[in-house]
């Protein structure tokens, strides 16, 4: 293929990364650290501009969410006073100077009369970032080549809260074809792990929160056409247990409604979701498996 086909075939091409930056500060190591939040920032920063760096139809946006919500940085509709810093591409400034302050301002939101919550609404910031990939996809070209992905950064525990959530979520974003990726800082998410694997995206546990850039620029950076070329790390285990609705978590056998599909770890002769009063037997045992993918960066 010559050059000119190739540079053309590349401004065809319009590669959308999502960055979702948790910035709870309940997270557990924020509290006993509070620079692991600026740390996380600088290195998302970095990686964000390696995405708009690649190539010049790369599109970007960064949201962040904490325990009362979920919003978008960039791009902002706000006007702000943003000088470009002499050496520096202005697109890079604008980036940089747009995502800092307006995570000032969102985390200067948080409510202080109010008990703070200690789950992060990931899944809503999820929903938002598939509204917006579905809206920019509809303004894309006819022969325009569109692909998007999503990438979560956190350090907050598995919510089992936001289970139904989170499928509805992961299979929307399979059907879209929409890839997820996942950089845990702390500790392992099951239920985002079952997204990385159903929508054939990453999941890695970071495990020296000093190589977070060298991590993110590693596993994450690539689309999917190149990462089938790389040597990355090997799979591990998925755990595709379902959290039960009764006391949300995680069960091997559960008993589903044949209703509306609600999990429940004990047998009950009315569903408390749906209220449907069963006839025998009742609702329907299952035994939730565990599958291999995704990756680990310890093996």
């Amino acid at each position: 293929m010559s050059v000119e086909k190739t540079s053309e075939k590349i401004e065809k091409e319009k590669n959308l990364l999502i960055i979702v930056l948790d910035v709870n500060p309940l997270q557990r190591i924020v509290k006993e650290e509070t620079k692991i939040l600026t740390q996380c920032l600088d290195s998302t920063i970095v990686f964000a501009n390696a995405h708009l760096m690649q190539a010049s139809n790369n599109q970007l946006a960064v949201m962040a969410c904490h325990g009362h919500g979920a919003t978008f940085l960039y791009p902002s509709d706000k006007n702000n006073d943003i000088r470009q810093i002499d050496g520096q591409y202005e697109k890079f400034t604008e980036l940089e100077r747009t995502v800092r302050q307006q995570i000032q301002l969102f985390v200067n939101q948080i409510p202080l009369d109010s008990s703070l919550n200690g789950e992060s609404l990931i899944s809503g910031a999820l929903s938002m970032a598939l509204c917006y990939i579905s809206r920019i996809s509809q303004d894309k070209d006819g022969d325009e080549k569109f692909s998007s992905r999503i990438l979560v950064i956190t350090a907050s525990n598995d919510s089992t809260m936001q289970y139904m959530n989170y499928m509805n979520i992961f299979f929307t974003a399979q059907k879209m074809g929409v890839i997820l990726d996942v950089c845990s800082l702390d500790q392992e998410l099951t239920l985002l792990q079952q997204g990385c694997d159903i929508t054939g995206g990453n999941y890695l546990k970071v495990p020296q929160l000093n190589g977070l850039l060298q991590y993110l620029l590693w596993v994450f950076l690539p689309d999917s056409s190149v990462r089938s070329k790389l040597v990355l790390p090997p799979p591990v285990e998925v755990d595709y247990r379902a959290a039960c609705f009764c006391h949300q978590e995680l069960v091997d056998i559960g008993y589903v409604c044949s209703v509306c599909l609600s999990i429940f770890c004990k047998f009950s002769p009315i569903c408390t979701t749906c209220h449907t009063v069963y006839k025998m037997p009742g609702p329907i045992p299952m035994k939730m498996k565990k599958k291999k993918k995704n990756l680990d960066i310890t093996h």
